[in-house]
């Protein structure tokens, strides 16, 4: 990765974002796995618990959080460094899919990926926010760099599926932000399990257990398992994420208890950021 070196944390000035309290990052090592998906109900569940919850879609190549939300709002702009966002089921949203609708293609480098993700940091009117969730790119490209040096980053929510050439790229996400000393929240594996509707009987469509194996092997918390359930699905599809239906519907519990899990992780990652240091004489 240009310019980190391993166990070498990021130069540049991590100036925080003002009015909020935590940025959580969510990261996937390949695409496919349904990183975004997560991301979004994650956001929303946060949200139905009580916290004040902004999404920010930092995949700038495939931005489908406004599909996802069923919005198609443009952000409004005051001036050249005042961004209203989009809301959205209470949330607050920016996304590069609200800003280049339709199917034309971004073909960008580096530098320009680079303002546009700080952008969205510093010039969207975010207001006081609880959570800030990013919804990153998959891999470990620009736009992670981007954002691990600009900003304090809380932790990050890494998402992979139970098979074993998705677990084999989280590896290289893992080690990224430990490279980075980025606090890893935990791993959640999406896509885990499907419950026959017939039988009432679980199927493990992609393998079991890898995802906790995973979580285990690098020392990191397990967030939880999110099954197969074609109401995930359709909900994603349609504009009307699962979490924004409550606990109680289709695959709601599974993310509700991810959510809460990831709550509780933030909590002990500020807890002991500022429990003092006591030196024993």
């Amino acid at each position: 990765m240009p310019g980190i070196g391993p166990n070498q944390p990021p130069s540049e000035k991590k100036a925080p974002i003002p009015g909020i309290k935590n940025l959580v990052a969510v990261a996937s090592g390949k695409g496919g796995v349904g990183k975004t998906t997560v991301a979004v109900n994650l956001a929303l569940a946060l949200k139905a618990l009580g916290a004040k919850v902004g999404l920010l879609d930092a995949d700038v190549y495939g931005p489908n959080v406004p599909v996802m939300l069923g919005t198609v709002e443009q952000p409004r702009a005051l001036d050249e460094r005042t961004i209203i966002p989009v809301e959205a089921y209470g949330i607050k949203v920016i996304s590069m899919g609200l800003l280049n609708p339709g199917d034309k293609p971004l073909i960008w480098r580096g530098p320009m990926l680079h303002s546009v993700i700080q952008q969205f940091l510093r010039s969207v009117q975010w207001g006081e926010l609880d959570y800030l969730i990013v919804d990153l790119p998959p891999g470990t490209g620009d736009v992670q760099l981007t954002l691990i040096q600009s900003v304090a980053i809380t932790g990050t929510v890494v998402v992979t599926t139970p098979s074993i050439v998705s677990l084999a790229d989280v590896r290289k996400a893992v080690e990224m932000f430990r490279q980075v000393h980025v606090e890893i929240l935990g791993v959640v594996e999406n896509m885990s399990y499907f419950n026959c509707p017939h039988c009432d009987g679980r199927i493990d469509v992609f393998g079991h257990g890898e995802g906790r194996r995973m979580a285990q092997l690098f020392g990191v918390p397990f967030l939880g398992e999110i099954e197969i359930d074609p109401q995930i699905r359709i909900g994603g599809d349609s504009g009307k994420p699962v979490a924004s239906m409550g606990e109680d519907a289709p695959g709601g519990k599974s993310i509700f208890a991810m959510a809460r899990n990831v709550m509780q992780r933030v909590d002990s990652v500020n807890t002991n950021a500022t429990s003092p240091v006591v030196q024993i004489l």
